[in-house]
């Protein structure tokens, strides 16, 4: 989602890559050493404003459900009723030191390696005799592309499964308007297998799913959708954010009311929501459940991070396994 720090560390990484090259092969030394210092502080910038969130995150966390209801602070209006089904806060720092260590390394993996240089490493599958068989659909989310599924696309046709990731596009565009990525995904998977895939989608990109599905997707188009770490209810963090898809993610938005109020009665319930209890992005970690949708949490799991996690993976094989799963 709101990756700022990611976003600005990659432009100007390449520039001081562009220029270190530059310098080594005009043989200045000094201005060499001066852009391998530049690459460092960069290298230092991105684990500085993760722990920033983190600590934002951890604080919400403090708060909690009961302190929301007895009195008014920052957080009180993205907190959810607590009638409503979800994870236990995450209290100890410890959790939160262990998620930060964790989102560091696969944060700056996804960033400054996959997004931008592996992007058709990993192509679609859509093999020939897979009539019948159930396929995936792979949305990403905020500030990112298919390559941030790399792994599971490998997973996936490893194991015979068709399978599409989609580009989100306009990236920091409305919402809705990505939605013709995912009506193009979902068609060619449907004229490959013939059967409703199912979707699974990470942080702003289920709530590209939701819109696709009550645009354009019947509860026939669709056999059941995954989200992992999605701000269904928003987040505190997207006040930072002025693109419209951010603005739009910001708790209780217009565009957030609008959405719920065009679905259908008991589509969450066809949903199954993957929170991270340590999400640094979408926070508090409730903001993540759908009403009415099966909630898994994952203990001590952050907002990337979550995409490794065994327990989201797991997910998704015992959708496939599932009652439908050949369609």
């Amino acid at each position: 989602m709101l990756r700022l720090s990611a976003v600005l560390a990659l432009a100007a990484a390449t520039a001081v890559l562009g220029g270190l090259a530059d310098a080594l092969a005009s043989g200045h030394a000094g201005r060499a050493l001066a852009f391998g210092a530049g690459l460092v502080g960069l290298a230092l910038l991105h684990p500085l404003v993760l722990a920033v969130e983190m600590l934002l995150a951890h604080r919400a966390a403090l708060l909690g459900l009961a302190s929301a209801a007895a009195q008014p602070h920052c957080f009180a209006s993205v907190l959810p009723s607590p009638a409503a089904p979800t994870p236990d806060p995450v209290r100890s720092l410890r959790p939160w030191i262990r998620a930060w260590r964790a989102e560091v390394r696969v944060s700056l993996r996804a960033f400054a390696w996959r997004m931008p240089w592996r992007v058709r490493a990993e192509p679609d599958h859509l093999p020939h005799g897979a009539r019948g068989q159930r396929g995936v659909l792979l949305v990403h989310g905020y500030l990112c592309n298919r390559a941030l599924w790399n792994d599971w696309i490998a997973r996936l046709r490893a194991q015979g499964v068709p399978v599409v990731a989609v580009n989100l596009e306009p990236v920091l565009g409305r919402i809705q308007d990505t939605v013709l990525a995912i009506e193009a995904g979902v068609q060619r998977l449907e004229a490959c297998t013939g059967v409703a895939p199912l979707a699974v989608a990470h942080s702003m990109g289920g709530l590209a799913l939701r819109c696709w599905w009550a645009a354009h997707g019947g509860d026939a188009r669709l056999h059941h959708a995954l989200t992992l770490a999605t701000p269904h209810r928003g987040t505190w963090l997207a006040r930072f954010g002025q693109s419209p898809n951010a603005r739009q993610m910001r708790p209780g938005s217009p565009w957030l009311q609008a959405l719920a109020a065009a679905e259908p009665p008991g589509r969450a319930a066809r949903c199954t929501c993957v929170v991270a209890t340590c999400d640094n992005v979408v926070f508090p970690s409730p903001q993540a459940v759908w009403s009415g949708a099966t909630v898994v949490s994952v203990e001590g799991a952050a907002h990337l991070d979550l995409i490794d996690r065994p327990q989201a993976w797991a997910a998704l094989e015992r959708m496939l396994a599932g009652p439908g799963a050949g369609g």
